[in-house]
């Protein structure tokens, strides 16, 4: 027997978060799976499915457009050079790297697609990443930081959402990192 429409529901607005956003709304679905009141599994499904289409969606947007935009604007080009380098070198690592670089996912995107990662590498390797990351977040927030957090009164949903803030803090920190990076 298929699920209800109902019963669908809050999945397909995970996964619909997940490509416009990620992590707030999916920190939020954790918390639900912490309650009780999702399916893990359907979370990370809905979750990776979504976030990896959104990565896809801006590499495949800019693919054979960056360089001609970039060209228009020589002072953006020059600023894109560094993290475009950095992509022509270690490519691999780089599109791995999108799901866990917040603030930096569309321009890694597009540099990816400026220096011509193959397609299916990009999709492919973008996926197993989408996954990682969902099933990270959701063991992290969903599970451990409720398990770990109720000895300090934060059990279930405060736990997760606890959890949660911190994850969210320390991708802030990581991105500002990045973004610094990628500017020396």
């Amino acid at each position: 027997m298929l699920p209800s429409v109902a019963a669908l529901a809050p999945y397909a607005g995970i996964l619909l978060a997940a490509i416009v956003e990620g992590e707030i709304a999916y920190l939020g679905a954790a918390a639900m799976v912490a309650e009780g009141r999702l399916q893990p599994a359907a979370v990370i499904v809905a979750g990776a499915l979504g976030a990896a289409l959104g990565d896809q969606a801006y590499f495949y947007v800019f693919r054979g457009r960056v360089p001609c935009w970039l060209a228009r604007y020589p002072s953006l080009q020059q600023k894109a050079e560094p993290l475009m380098d950095r992509v022509r070198r270690r490519h691999a690592f780089m599109v791995l790297l999108i799901r866990f670089a917040p603030g930096l996912r569309i321009a890694l995107a597009a540099a990816c697609a400026a220096v011509d990662v193959p397609p299916v590498k990009f999709s492919s390797l973008n996926l197993l990443s989408a996954f990682v990351w969902a099933t990270a977040l959701l063991a992290l927030a969903g599970w451990l930081g409720p398990v770990y957090l109720s000895q300090y009164g934060l059990a279930g949903w405060r736990g997760a959402l606890a959890a949660g803030l911190v994850i969210l803090l320390l991708f802030k920190v990581l991105g500002s990192y990045e973004r610094r990076a990628m500017e020396r």
